[in-house]
């Protein structure tokens, strides 16, 4: 229970008891509508490049951001997948976007709703039915017909949603897609080049349907025949998917054979049906296949004309609360429970939650839940905000003593259309709506003593990009950009004769603050703020220094915190700053020269590729990534050479001893990074093994390399070494050459070189020379990793999951 504060009339953002501002209401529909404070103005830039899409976009809410910094588009033929690197070996200004797809099924997909003869025989029936209201219904409904006949087949996909992160194989995002023709789909992206269809849930659930002769419980009673034509319907809307959710990454128990209890990762997809059911698919992380599905429970919404789903998930006293939030067509928005068998820490709801129980043939057309934390109330909070109409509901809950607090209201005034697209910024509860005519909404929830207010103002996007249409926006992860799918809007009071589709970037934040925020960052994890280090790196390549308050600032941070985010966070800028000073080359790259270079496996800071962008739009981003492998291949003071500007042999001098002086820099902390990750490594070794034998791990090499510098004097480490030694005695394992047989000495941290010259890259994560032909590399192509194998015990294993030591990203 709980007090429902719902205010239908007077001011749309405020609950009872609040003193009454200005009022908001429809007579504030001009521009002006609660103005902003200075503090809040969003200045938004454009950001190159306009990536253009070669199909139309199809279905609701056509554009999503993932966590890992994928940007999905639903078109007619494919989901495009725009993939966002922050690349330090790019001088380039435009953002580096690489680019794959999901193509669409070529077959329609055919709901299963009986044997195929008798599904036949009934489509005959009613195709051919005297009664005009069973043979035009069976002939227009496109659930029944996907593959068209006289009608159009349908194409494309109607909605995509990505999992949380850490749930592939490689511990990234899902991609959960609904084609037009009903077809559910889960795919994952493992080579970085082509997605995998991993499970077709729409044909597992169908099965399962048949096999239960199409009754959810025991107790329902016997099903109709498939020949009557109602009894049809029921069988294909209790599997028509409207839309799909991945809720967050939960734990489950299970019990080893020998009686030890090992936490299990998993998540849940929520499946909400056209009959308003609900099936919540289980999976086991990481998520390999129909053997990763646990379990799959369907939940009765009891909402008729159900339009979206969301999670709701809540966080009280350590204690999980969870539930599924629906909204109908017709207006209505509630809570349901849902209870999580083998799920630790979790609680439900004992009953549903309405929100909002108006019919006011209002469709719910999006619905974002935000967590919060109430700054009066000392508590955490949720904030639910829906798109209605050209209206925003919003509905914050709060579990006090007296039970769950509800209060709700509506901001009115934003658009003049129907809001087309929502998306909101989980880190700040920013929230951003547009309707068609380029006007996009920033809403800013301010708390007050008892709910909370919305400061919101307008960002013209005909003031970024000219006069256009959008169809969908979408917020990064940190919320420094914003994508927006955008058509050509009127001209001179014209429409245009085409519709070309792009993706386009705004800015959000300004470089001060995506600083400010790397530098407070509690994730610590550069991959996962992609979007605020791109911001970072468009800044130093413009200007060609870094700023004098982030060095600053950086620094004391290194000086007062043992973090290595922070090295890590400087080596970037270091790279970044590298690359700054570059001169582009005056040649063009891919052409082939006729000298012999020597060629040396090896790689270094200055080795990435500066050059000229002579492509338009997205082609430009895959010479980028060859020319990054081409950039790596060659040798080093090559390179440095042919890079420097070399207008007049004055200017050189200088600009050359900077240069070699900022790659001094990047190598010293490259070495501390090194180091760090040596100490932890050897820690590993040390708990892990009894007297120290051959692990895989080239242990007295490592230790030999760390002590080798008279000049790095580290107690921790000369510590760790001393107790290693001990335990090894005076045995030490080299690694030998697969090739010759000769030892491989531990003498670089890159590579091994054998006495006869033989040279081996070394596996950044666990220090041991890749001699096998097959092995991984990071995102951003900074080190290499070797494969686990089977024989590798358990803690090796979870060594080699781990990030580049350099640059945070994941390894392929």
């Amino acid at each position: 229970g709980g007090n429902m504060a719902a205010e239908r009339g007077g001011s749309p953002s405020l609950s009872a008891g609040e003193e009454e501002p200005p009022p908001l209401g429809l007579e504030a529909l001009g521009e002006e509508a609660a103005a902003p404070s200075a503090g809040f103005r969003v200045t938004a830039v454009r950001r190159e490049p306009a990536v253009r899409l070669q199909h139309g976009v199809s279905g609701l809410e056509p554009l999503a951001w993932s966590e890992d910094h994928r940007v999905s588009v639903s078109t007619a033929r494919s989901i495009a997948v725009l993939e966002q690197l922050s690349d330090v070996h790019s001088g380039g200004q435009e953002m580096v976007i690489h680019r794959t797809a999901v193509p669409a099924p070529s077959a329609a997909c055919l709901l299963k709703v009986g044997p195929k003869k008798e599904v036949a025989e009934c489509k005959e029936k009613f195709a051919s039915s005297m009664d005009p209201t069973v043979s035009q219904t069976f002939m227009l409904d496109r659930v029944f017909n996907p593959e068209g006949k006289s009608l159009l087949p349908m194409r494309g996909f109607k909605y995509s949603s990505w999992s949380p992160l850490g749930c592939d194989a490689n511990g990234r995002c899902l991609l959960a897609a609904l084609t037009m023709d009903n077809r559910l789909t889960i795919h994952a992206n493992l080579n970085r080049l082509q997605w995998v269809q991993l499970v077709d849930l729409t044909e597992i659930y169908g099965e399962r349907l048949y096999e239960a002769s199409y009754k959810l419980c025991k107790a329902d009673t016997p099903c109709g025949d498939l020949g009557d034509f109602s009894e049809f319907q029921r069988r294909h809307s209790m599997q028509t998917p409207v839309r799909m959710e991945w809720s967050g990454i939960c734990t489950t128990q299970q019990v080893k054979h020998n009686n030890e209890c090992w936490d299990v990762g998993s998540v849940l997809l929520a499946v909400l049906f056209e009959n308003g059911n609900i099936a919540v698919w289980q999976f086991q992380l990481p998520f390999l296949g129909k053997e990763s599905i646990t379990s799959c429970n369907t939940i009765e919404s009891g909402i008729n004309s159900p339009s979206v789903l969301s999670w709701w998930e809540y966080e009280h006293n350590n204690r999980k609360m969870s539930g599924l939030i629906v909204g109908s067509a017709f207006g209505p928005v509630k809570i349901l429970p849902v209870n999580l068998k083998a799920v630790k820490g979790y609680f439900t709801l004992r009953q549903p939650v309405v929100l909002w129980q108006e019919m006011d043939q209002l469709p719910v057309h999006s619905i974002k839940c935000i967590p919060l934390y109430h700054p009066y109330q000392k508590c955490s909070c949720s904030l639910v905000v829906a798109a209605r109409g050209p209206y925003v509901f919003w509905c914050l809950l709060l579990i006090s003593k007296a039970g769950l607090n509800v209060h709700n209201s509506h901001v009115t005034g934003l658009h003049s259309l129907p809001i087309v697209s929502m998306t909101a910024d989980k880190q700040n509860g920013t929230v951003y709506t547009c309707s068609r005519d380029g006007k996009v909404r920033q809403l800013i929830p301010i708390f007050t003593d008892i709910a909370l207010k919305f400061e919101h103002q307008v960002i013209k996007l005909s003031e970024v990009f000219g006069s256009v249409r959008t169809h969908g926006i979408a917020v990064s992860p940190c919320g420094a950009y914003l994508a927006v799918i955008t058509t050509e809007g009127m001209a001179n009071g014209l429409h245009p004769v085409n519709k070309n589709y792009q993706v386009q970037f705004v800015t959000l934040k300004t470089f001060e603050e995506a600083a400010a925020q790397l530098l407070e960052s509690s994730v610590q994890n550069l991959f996962r703020q992609v979007d605020l280090t791109d911001l970072v790196r468009w800044k130093i390549l413009k200007d060609k220094h870094i700023p004098q308050f982030l060095q600053e600032a950086l620094d004391k941070k290194i000086e007062s915190c043992g973090s290595t985010y922070f090295w890590r966070f400087k080596l970037f800028l270091l790279r970044i700053l590298y690359q700054s000073m570059q001169k582009a080359p005056s040649e063009v790259m891919w052409r082939p020269s006729h000298e012999d270079t020597k060629i040396l496996i090896s790689d270094s800071p200055g080795m990435g590729s500066t050059e000229d962008d002579q492509e338009e739009g997205t082609s430009k981003q895959t010479t980028k990534q060859s020319l990054c492998d081409a950039g790596k291949g060659t040798d080093i003071d090559d390179t440095a050479d042919d890079s420097l500007p070399q207008s007049s042999d004055v200017g050189r001098e200088p600009m050359e001893e900077k240069l070699l002086e900022i790659q001094a820099q990047i190598e010293a902390v490259e070495m501390h990074l090194t180091r760090e990750h040596m100490k932890r490594v050897l820690g590993e070794v040390y708990l892990h093994t009894w007297i120290t034998e051959n692990t895989s791990i080239p242990t007295r090499g490592v230790c030999d390399f760390l002590m080798s510098d008279d000049g790095y004097d580290d107690r921790t480490a000369r510590v760790l070494i001393g107790h290693i030694l001990k335990k090894m005695n005076k045995q030490t394992f080299p690694e030998h050459c697969s090739l010759c047989k000769e030892i491989l000495p531990f003498t670089d941290r890159k590579q091994a070189v054998c006495s006869n010259g033989h040279i081996w890259l070394r596996c950044f994560l666990t220090y041991q020379s890749c001699q096998s032909l097959v092995y991984r590399r990071c995102l951003l192509h900074d080190s290499i990793a070797r494969h686990p194998t089977p024989e590798d015990p358990e803690w090796i294993k979870r060594l080699l999951q781990g990030p580049c030591t350099f640059c945070d990203s994941p390894v392929f």
